[in-house]
């Protein structure tokens, strides 16, 4: 089995994972609460919550654990908030040399990415191999709160990026635009559930970069068109247009989303199109990629919500499934965190 470690923001996580039966067991402490009153996370503060939490997550391990049960550890060692990465990562250090367990370190981002996955191998372990191979080579739009990339996962695990955003991430985009709009952080899912009532043509906002061969996204130029409307309207006009507003802008967000992958699309062949990151929880864009998949006759494969933010579930599946990890490390501190660590580095 595989114990993961996540850390790489303000979720403090552990993972169980065994290849013969799938995830055996997920702890997750969040501090959304606590960092809500601040309108984002405060990285001094998440640094500090998980010194606290991580101890008594290792209490939540099953009563019959024992570290002779695990063949390795993994660990989160990038992208993300140095401090809590160093965090994770000194207990990952610390676990592995008093159980002499050899350690993994695994890219988050990679994480999303193959997190998809998880419900094809718990569906039937024995066949994942060849039923994961036949998916591949593989589309994959990881779109969250920090990153927002579209690329390809090819049968040896190499990864290339095919677009990414250039300023803000899509649920950057969301939580700004709901702040704009006097909503709590994180407000991504509020102007989700606002947008049901509204109509996404009632607005005109801008869709980043209009050429559908240029790779790359933008976000920054939606959340200032929707400031410089917000400028024009009084209290009560605003109250009146909010599910309007809210669906026009949550639409050019996926929009644009979508204009990229169908371009990827057109451009190359796929065996099936991913969706993965706290933004794939968005039941209006888990709605457009099916369509879109169904269209080009592709299988859709959609990270189950509770693998969709940080957690340690989705980094135990991919120190397992990912073909370009090099051999875990069992010197133990060679292993080091990267706060800057890209997608195409295993």
């Amino acid at each position: 089995m595989i114990l993961a470690i996540e850390s790489s923001c303000d979720e403090s996580a552990l993972a169980l994972f065994d290849p013969a039966r799938g995830l055996c067991g997920e702890w997750v402490h969040t501090q959304i609460a606590l960092h809500s009153e601040y309108g984002g996370v405060v990285p001094d503060l998440a640094s500090r919550e998980h010194l606290k939490n991580f101890p008594a997550l290792l209490h939540c391990l099953p009563a019959d654990f024992s570290p002779a049960q695990i063949s390795r550890l993994a660990v989160t060692r990038g992208p993300g908030l140095a401090g809590c990465l160093a965090l994770g990562l000194a207990l990952a250090k610390a676990l592995s040399l008093a159980w002499q367990k050899p350690l993994t370190g695994i890219n988050h981002l990679r994480g999303h990415l193959f997190s998809p996955f998880i419900g094809l191998h718990a569906a039937a372990p024995e066949e994942f191999p060849s039923r994961f191979a036949a998916l591949l080579p593989h589309l994959g739009l990881v779109v969250s709160g920090g990153n927002t990339l579209l690329v390809e996962l090819d049968a040896g695990g190499k990864v290339t990026v095919l677009a990414q955003t250039v300023d803000d991430a899509a649920g950057e985009a969301f939580d700004k635009g709901a702040k704009l709009l006097g909503m709590p952080y994180p407000g991504g899912a509020l102007i989700e559930k606002i947008a049901r009532e509204g109509n996404p043509a009632a607005f005109d906002f801008p869709r980043g970069i209009p050429e559908k061969t240029d790779p790359r996204l933008s976000f920054s130029g939606l959340k200032t068109s929707l400031r410089y409307k917000l400028e024009k309207m009084d209290d009560a006009t605003l109250a009146s247009a909010l599910p309007d507003l809210c669906a026009s802008y949550q639409g050019a967000i996926i929009a644009q989303l979508l204009a990229k992958t169908k371009t990827q699309l057109r451009a190359r062949r796929f065996a099936s199109i991913g969706l993965s990151g706290g933004v794939s929880n968005n039941k209006t864009l888990r709605a457009a990629f099916a369509a879109l998949a169904e269209k080009n006759r592709l299988p859709l494969l959609v990270a189950e919500p509770k693998h969709t933010g940080d957690n340690a579930g989705m980094i135990a599946f991919a120190a397992f499934a990912d073909a370009a990890l090099p051999p875990p490390d069992t010197a133990n501190w060679a292993l080091n965190f990267a706060p800057s660590l890209t997608i195409d580095t295993p």
